[in-house]
């Protein structure tokens, strides 16, 4: 390609509303352009990259074994209305209205589509199991469209589904899933960590996100130096410390000073939250520990979604003043979290009172432990190898064992190999094709621009002509090195635009071409041509001669 013949949009400014690195850097690259808020035209260059990653993920799908297909990105209401979601996906659902007052959605995803159309197809375990994709446009209406392609209302998904009659079946393929979403990232040159993930709304018993580790990553990953556990925030747990076991416990003691809470030992705190059969639930977790929302409404006693009481609140003031208080004033069901219930013993303060060497079942019994805090660095790994460290991660893909929640719902059964009706199994693995491409440029940047991975460059490389609109010979040599890299299969930008040398490279650096040629008069004198890596600072040269062998064993170590 010649870049004369190409849409070159370069900007040298950065946007005032781009906020991180992968939007900045899309924008002035020519990528993406804005066209209202989180909607973006993508760009022959934006377009060309995205189209790379949409090849590696087709070519891992098929060695899954996975089938294409291609879904409406308009849904009818129906549908989604007999899997309740109509009413609780949220106002992210796009619902739109046709001129006979049918109601529908943009499909932020296509789980009732999927089902529906198989529940149709599918009669019989002989046609089992079998596993469909596509790469569908899909749309969510996110309040705060921010970060670009990012987190855009309109985006390229790849999302697959597969469907079984077994739980043991479904595994397998998720198994499988697992695998290939691993394979496609580590083809592209991602740095990642595939972590435990809480299931959310899409729904299920079992799930993992996919997280390329950046710094302007939204999610928080912790996971073991030193086993292969990692975990999202929301799903991350640990052991508590190891022997807090001491001399024997103090006897209780009670003060009516209020002292500072920092200098008050293992301290700790009451969460109070609405109950399921309960008006009023108490949470325990130490005073420097954080509750973590999605474990703690979990429980069976907690009404979901959690709602926290403020502890001045009238009604539970009046619940609490019901009965006889305990000590600590918990007339409450009580819950405690692993790390408060393994302290020997706790301090508690309330309003009135500083309460120190309180032993839990001697002075307090609680109804149920369980793991209610955010985990923090320095935790043990839950699995007891090593011990936690955090990172930053953006969450390309998401794969979940669904089991039977949507084909139960929509009546999705088959014959088994007995005869009788049973309901499908269904597994759901979605994957950000326009998200990973902004994410693989938060991991791989200077700042002098992006710095592509091989498998998703734009060009192999980038000729650069110096003054070759004044010299003949400059000209002819790039063409002939052009054609003849070209001839060997390799996708070459000839930079033949009428602009400044130093234009022409800080263009090229900023694409993240990652390998340039630069051919000039004084260097055709020797025979030779500048070579530079986009990676590496260094420049040296080769015999113009030699540089088609150069690329071919280059290339050649890279794919090995």
């Amino acid at each position: 390609m010649r870049a004369s013949q190409w849409f070159t949009a370069t900007m040298r400014q950065t946007p005032n509303d781009a906020e991180i690195i992968s939007h900045q850097l899309m924008l002035r690259a020519g990528m993406i352009r804005k066209l209202g808020s989180g909607l973006y035209n993508w760009l022959p260059l934006g377009l060309k990259i995205l189209r790379k990653v949409e090849t590696i993920v087709r070519e891992e799908m098929h060695q899954a074994q996975a089938l294409e297909i291609l879904m409406p990105a308009v849904q009818p209401a129906e549908l989604w209305q007999e899997t309740k979601r109509w009413e609780t996906f949220g106002n992210q659902l796009l619902k739109i209205v046709d001129n006979n007052q049918r109601e529908y959605c943009f499909g932020p995803t296509h789980e009732e589509v999927i089902t529906d159309w198989v529940r149709q197809e599918l009669t019989s375990y002989k046609q089992l199991p079998v596993n469909f994709y596509q790469i569908q446009t899909k749309f969510r209406d996110e309040i705060r469209p921010r970060f670009g392609v990012m987190r855009a209302r309109e985006f390229l998904m790849k999302d697959a589904y597969s469907f079984h009659t077994s739980i043991e079946c479904l595994a397998q393929t998720y198994d499988k899933m697992f695998e290939a979403y691993k394979q496609i990232l580590t083809r592209l040159g991602l740095k990642f960590r595939a972590v435990e993930a809480d299931t959310g709304a899409i729904g299920g018993f079992a799930s993992h996100e996919f997280q390329v580790l950046a710094q302007a990553g939204e999610d928080c990953i912790f996971f073991s130096d030193s086993s292969d556990y990692a975990a999202n925030i929301e799903q991350a747990t640990s052991l508590p410390p190891h022997n807090l076991t001491v001399e024997p416990v103090p006897e209780l003691e009670i003060s009516e000073d209020i002292k500072p809470a920092e200098t008050l030992p293992n301290l700790v705190k009451i969460h109070w939250v609405v109950g399921q059969n309960a008006p009023f639930v108490a949470l325990v977790l130490k005073a420097c520990d954080t509750l973590n929302v999605i474990k703690a409404e979990k429980h069976a006693l907690v009404r979901a979604p959690l709602t926290l009481v403020d502890d001045n609140n009238p009604a539970l003031l009046a619940y609490l003043a019901s009965s006889e208080q305990t000590l600590l004033k918990l007339n409450a069901p009580l819950i405690v979290d692993t790390h408060a219930q393994a302290l020997p013993w706790f301090s508690y303060q309330d309003k009135q009172n500083t309460i120190t060497h309180i032993k839990w079942q001697r002075d307090v019994s609680y109804l149920d432990v369980c793991d209610l805090r955010n985990v923090k660095e320095g935790d043990r790994s839950p699995d007891g190898q090593g011990i936690l460290q955090s990172a930053r991660g953006i969450e390309v893909g998401h794969i979940f064992q669904l089991g039977d929640k949507y084909a139960k719902a929509m009546q999705a059964r088959v014959l088994n190999e007995h005869g009788q009706s049973t309901t499908l199994m269904m597994g759901c693995y979605g994957l950000g094709i326009s998200r990973i491409v902004a994410a693989a440029i938060e991991q791989h940047h200077d700042d002098k621009g992006i710095k592509w991975p091989p498998a998703l460059a734009p060009f192999d490389m980038v000729i650069i002509p110096i003054n070759a609109q004044k010299s003949d010979k400059v000209t002819q040599e790039a063409q002939a090195l052009y054609n003849a890299l070209q001839e060997e299969g390799f996708d070459v930008l000839l930079d033949d635009r009428n602009e400044r040398a130093g234009v022409l490279f800080a263009d090229n650096e900023l694409i993240g071409i990652p390998h340039r040629l630069v051919i000039s008069e004084k260097l055709l004198v020797n025979e030779e041509v500048e070579y530079k890596s986009r990676h590496l600072d260094e420049v040296s040269m080769l015999k113009k001669t030699h540089v088609v062998d150069f690329f071919k064993k280059l290339f050649a170590l890279q794919k090995a």
